[in-house]
This record gives structure tokens, sequence and C-alpha cells, in this order.
């Protein structure tokens, strides 16, 4: 294996230079394995929640053990993003891309063969070594290569592609278990993903580091930010750590709202096609509802991306947590798909608002030689709102036997986060 020295001289000898246009083949290579990545957790977004007691041995109104499953993705993701920078600083973004991969391999045929719940979670640990990995590695080399103007327009589309491909694949699915079966259509599915990703991330991908260190020069030479945190001296992990989540509050605030946010999704993931079940409509209406909410995610953020390198984050962030809130207390009050469709819409638009901006003001607040550490770090708090979120869920659902008090915990978590950010984000254009 090649050391990062030799990754970075091997890449001395062409010219390197930064820009979307100056880098438009890697990163449309970066977005198909974002998309790849999007598929392979989009998978188990429907049919896993929505068939766990008829084809995993789930008993009927057990919601503790029904969240159990994202309450162990969320904690594996968010270790996984928080060394993943750090790892990638000293290996390669390409090589802990790959390690992704080849951590989700196992994953179709435990889908396929596991006898009982206990399989799905070890499947879930799995996946999440996968997202946790691939996901940040994606992400960090298409901020290596784009100016440092463009955090915005980057996170939006690196956003639009990965929850465009979540929808889809959570339709995809419930369509291809109607006609394989549940397992088997996981596993036709799953298999033909992570194959994809894997040959495409050996055979296509350029190692970035080169890029990020270039951007660590102009960022020394320019001066710049020194407001940021630690930006004149080296800060060891923890350090950083312990600065973005108790001492800075731009990033306190950041990092707390990326982990609320997750409630939403993880309220989607897990109650919503069981909600969407027990009031009589079909697996594939669920998936089509569900649909709504991660294509208009995906695809709005292609404006809110780009827009918030203009007008500024902080707005975007606090009407997309606001609106969020409103589309969830709305869901229960309604009974028919087309008004669930709008409401998922609603919702979609708020994350559009709040996902890739959130990420991309961790980056306008993180000096550069630490940027991939700090989003690290932001990543490691935002996934573990889906073990929080899906672990006080369970409980209260399981407690109560009622489905409906999720829906209303989520919309007050996600109003009050936007407080939050109102009153300790500074604005930054």
């Amino acid at each position: 294996m090649k050391t990062l020295d030799q990754l970075t001289s091997s890449s001395q000898n062409s010219v390197i230079s930064h820009g979307i246009a100056n880098n438009k083949v890697q990163i449309s290579m970066h977005l198909i394995q974002i998309f790849l990545v999007g598929l392979t957790i989009g998978m188990t977004r429907i049919v896993i929640p929505g068939l766990a007691k008829s084809e995993f041995g789930l008993g009927d109104q057990s919601f503790f053990l029904l969240s159990s499953f994202v309450v162990v993705f969320g904690l594996v993701k968010a270790i996984m993003n928080l060394f993943a920078g750090k790892l990638s600083e000293s290996y390669g973004r390409k090589t802990i891309l790959i390690w992704g991969w080849l951590a989700a391999l196992p994953i179709p045929w435990m889908l396929l063969y596991g006898p009982n719940w206990n399989w799905i979670i070890m499947a879930t640990v799995l996946l999440g070594f996968n997202q946790g990995l691939c996901w940040s590695m994606a992400l960090n080399s298409k901020l290596d290569l784009a100016s440092a103007n463009q955090k915005g327009l980057i996170n939006g589309i690196n956003e639009f592609s990965g929850y465009a491909a979540v929808g889809i694949a959570g339709l995809i699915t419930a369509c291809f278990v109607s006609w394989f079966g549940a397992r088997e259509g996981l596993f036709v599915f799953s298999l033909t993903v992570i194959l994809s990703g894997l040959v495409l991330a050996k055979l296509t991908i350029v190692e970035t580091l080169p890029w990020a260190k270039l951007h660590h020069r102009l960022s020394q030479s320019h001066s710049q930010s020194k407001r940021q945190v630690g930006e004149n001296k080296t800060q060891t992990l923890l350090q950083l750590f312990k600065q973005a989540s108790l001492e800075n509050k731009p990033l306190i605030a950041l990092n707390q709202a990326g982990l609320i946010e997750k409630f939403t999704d993880a309220l989607i993931w897990i109650f919503l096609p069981v909600y969407f079940l027990s009031q009589g409509i079909s697996l594939i209406e669920t998936g089509a509802i569900i649909a709504v909410y991660g294509i208009v995610w995906g695809g709005s953020q292609l404006i809110t991306g780009p827009l918030s390198d203009k007008i500024g984050r902080k707005g975007l962030i606090v009407w997309g947590m606001w609106f969020c809130g409103l589309g969830v207390l709305a869901m229960p009050l309604t009974h028919s798909v087309s008004m669930w469709s709008l409401e998922a819409g609603l919702t979609g638009l708020g994350m559009a608002m709040l996902y890739p901006n959130l990420g991309a003001a961790v980056g306008d607040f993180a000096p550069v030689q630490y940027r991939a550490s700090l989003i690290g770090i932001y990543r490691f708090w935002r996934d573990s709102g889906y073990a929080f979120g899906a672990l006080a869920m369970g409980a209260m659902a399981q407690w109560s036997q009622n489905l409906l008090l999720p829906f209303w915990f989520v919309a007050g978590a996600m109003f009050l986060s936007g407080f939050w950010v109102l009153l300790w984000l500074p604005s930054k254009n």
C-alpha cells in the first residue's frame, strides 16, 4: 500500500487545480459513488421495517426491537465518520472508500439467508461501516477537488445524488419484493449495487489528497479565517472533538442541529412505513410516498446548496428545520395518499434546505488542514442522531403502544433545534 507521501508525490508530475469545471470527470465519478451508496442504504428503507414481522420474525407491536437496527446503524456510522477523515489523511481517500465497499460485501447473503432479526442487525452493522466510510470519502474527495467558494454547490450536488438514490431505492426494492419476494429481491438489488460500487471505486477513482494539500497551502498563504478553531497549531482529534463539541459555539450549534435532524430521517425510516401500512395502503404506495420525500430532498439540494453560497447558510438551515417539523407534525393529522405525499414533499424540502448547508457551514468554520476531521466530528454527531432518535422513539412507542407519539416528539425537537441555530450561529456569507 502506498504511503501518504507516495500518493502525494506521484501526483506532483501532473498539474493540479481546483474547481468543478477543471475536475468534472472525477467529480462525476464520485457522484456515481454517492448514488450507489444512497442505493445501498435506500434498499432498507421500506422493505425491512414494513415486512419485519412477516419475513424476519419480529413480533407484533415490538417497536423497540424494530428500532434496534437503526440504533446500531447510527452508532456504527457515527464512529466511522469520526475516524474516516483522520484515516483518510494517513491512507488516502480512495483506500478508505474501497474499505467501505469491502465491508458491505456480506450484506446480500445475510439478507437472503438470515434466519431472524439478529441477522438484520448484524447486516446493519456492516451497512454502518459502508456508509460511514464511503459517503465520507466521496464527499471529502469532491471538496478536495472543488474551489473554496464552491462548498455549498458541492454539498448540494453530493446530497442530491445520495438522497435521490435513497428515495429511488426504496421504491425499486418495493417493486422487487412484489416480483421476486422480500429476501430474493433485496439480494439481487444489494449485490448488484455493492459490486458496482467496489469495481468503480477501484477502476475510476483518483486519489485527491494532493488537491487537499494544495487547499492547505493556499489557505496558509492568504492567512484566512483567523477566527477559526486552532488555525495555527497542530491539534489532535481529541482536541478538535472537544472544541467542536463543547467550546466553539457555531460548531456546537451545527453539530446539535445535525444530530436532531436525523430524528426526522429515523422516523421516516422506522415508523412511517409501519404507520402507512397500518392505514391500509400497499407496500408500493408506501414506497412511492417515501420516495417523494427522498426525491424532493435530493433534487431541491441542487438549488439550496449553491443558493447558500450566495445568500448565506443560516436562514436556510433554520427554516429547513422548521419546515421538517411542520411536515412531520401534519402527517398523522391527514388520511389520504395525496396529502401524505404533499407532507412528505414538504419534509423533503426542509431537509434539502438544512442538510447540505449544515455540512457546508462546518466547512466555513473549519481550518482547511482540519476540515476532514471537523467534518468527521460533525458527521459523528449527526449520525449519532439515528441512534439517539431511534432509541428514544422506540422506547416511547413501546411504552405507550402509540405509534403517533414519535411524530410529536420529532416535530418538537426540530422546532427547538432550529431556534438554537438561530441564536448561536453567526451569519457568514
